[in-house]
């Protein structure tokens, strides 16, 4: 055989090896990543106990079944897919908790929440329809139509949960990188169950959702005794409560709408609640725009806090201490709504930013109008600042900077009852206020 010939020989020989080395190639990447279809009326619980981790499956139809995800990487897309309750409860969500349509499970005893292996990583749920759950299941209490327990970057987006009994979407047992993104939550209307809802998890992302109706003594949104969460660009309309944190560190509430709330539109407690920071939001027609007690440090900053009874409420008692706020180019007005006892337990109106027994606040750099009272109310202005004149354990107000804001119609425009120490009015461009001395 002469070089030529050789050559050629060298050559198909390795022109076949590598075509058998692609081919293998992509014979193991198909089978890293396949892609099924779940019919209409067919079980998505047996396409995801088939699966492999990474794969995807697409639901199209309807379909009356609860399913748990226990797989790392499995992508489930609903394709116009609705899921209703089955006869029965078939996952062991539903039978712990009742009405739980879609679970993403790692390792855990969910009787008794201990952990008892690794989390479930990677896996992501969108596209569906859920409505109609209601009394699925033996637990004690409503779940939520797609719940999260002890996962890693899970993600949960472009999903409808429509009149279920429980809450929307839920997220626990030290979950962690979870995004919760562009879901639409309306009417879930329990009162267990709120409509998105965060517990004992870190760097949680809840962004661009709508959540609406959520209402007997329930919250559009939830986080307790996480860590690092991002409330960012929802919109949470006529629900009784906006935002309910508690013992969350490091929280951050941005450029949220958040109005007709029942009760709060931004509620943040516990001495847990370090660094909370409530940035951008639209917040209006509700008791409160933003209630504070019971924790230490944060920023409020350029949110619009309008139309409620009482715009910004920090109240601090001696067991329940507030400080540390910084309140900066916010814009406060026309919170001359009248809330009565009988509803709220007490009585008040007219007030922009109250700072009851509350210590080492800065507000500096706000707009406060149109605060004024149209029904009884033992304090209102712009800026109040004063022992809480509502309940009985009482702290006084000190050490408190209120600097440079600027006022336009209020009764009065700062209001200081006298009590405490170290408290300053600098600066500020006003009217009216109590004592006289204040405006300069």
């Amino acid at each position: 055989m002469n070089i030529t010939s050789q050559r050629t020989l060298l050559v198909c020989v390795l022109a076949g090896a590598l075509a058998l080395a692609l081919a293998l190639v992509a014979g193991v990447g198909s089978a890293e990543a396949d892609s099924s279809v779940v019919g209409p009326g067919e079980s998505i619980q047996k396409a995801i106990n088939a699966a492999d981790p990474g794969d995807t499956i697409v639901v199209r139809g309807l379909h009356r079944e609860d399913v748990a995800i226990r797989k790392d990487g499995i992508k489930l897309r609903g394709d116009d897919a609705v899921i209703e309750p089955p006869a029965r409860a078939g996952s062991p969500c539903s039978k712990t908790f009742r009405a739980e349509a879609i679970c993403i499970l790692g390792d855990m005893n969910l009787q008794t929440g201990e952990i008892t292996g690794p989390r479930v990583s990677d896996v992501s749920v969108s596209g569906f329809t859920i409505r109609g759950f209601q009394e699925v299941g033996q637990g004690d209490f409503p779940g939520f139509s797609i719940d999260v327990f002890h996962a890693r970057d899970a993600t949960v987006t472009g999903n409808r949960t429509i009149g279920n009994v429980g809450g929307g979407i839920g997220l626990t047992s030290f979950s962690i990188n979870t995004t919760i993104a562009n879901n639409d939550v309306i009417g879930n209307a329990n009162s267990y169950a709120s409509g998105i809802a965060v517990e004992i998890s870190s760097n949680t992302t809840i962004a661009k959702n709508t959540v609406s109706n959520i209402r007997v003594g329930e919250n559009a949104i939830e986080v307790i005794e996480a860590t690092n969460t991002t409330i960012e660009r929802n919109d949470l309309i006529d629900n009784w409560l906006g935002a309910y944190i508690v013992d969350s560190p490091d929280t951050k509430i941005l450029f949220n709408d958040m109005s007709r709330s029942g009760i709060v539109g931004t509620y943040v407690a516990g001495q847990k609640s370090a660094n909370a920071k409530v940035v951008g939001n639209n917040i209006s027609g509700g008791a409160w725009g933003i209630f504070v007690e019971d924790t230490y440090g944060g920023s409020v900053l350029g949110n619009n806090v309008h139309d409620n009874c009482a715009g910004m409420f920090f109240e601090a008692s001696p067991s329940q201490p507030v400080s540390g706020f910084k309140m900066t180019g916010n814009t406060v007005d026309n919170n001359s709504q009248s809330c009565r006892a009988a509803q709220f337990g007490r009585n008040f109106s007219g007030i922009g930013i109250a700072l009851l027994g509350a210590s080492g606040m800065e507000v500096t750099g706000n707009h406060l109008s149109g605060n004024v009272p149209s029904g009884p109310t033992p304090v209102s202005g712009g800026i109040v600042v004063a022992t809480d004149p509502f309940f009985g354990e009482k702290a006084k107000p000190k050490n408190n900077s209120v600097t440079g804001n600027h006022f336009g119609r209020n009764k009065p425009d700062i209001y200081w009852d006298g009590s405490g120490s170290g408290n300053s009015f600098v600066g500020n461009l006003c009217d009216t206020s109590v004592p006289t001395s204040l405006c300069n």
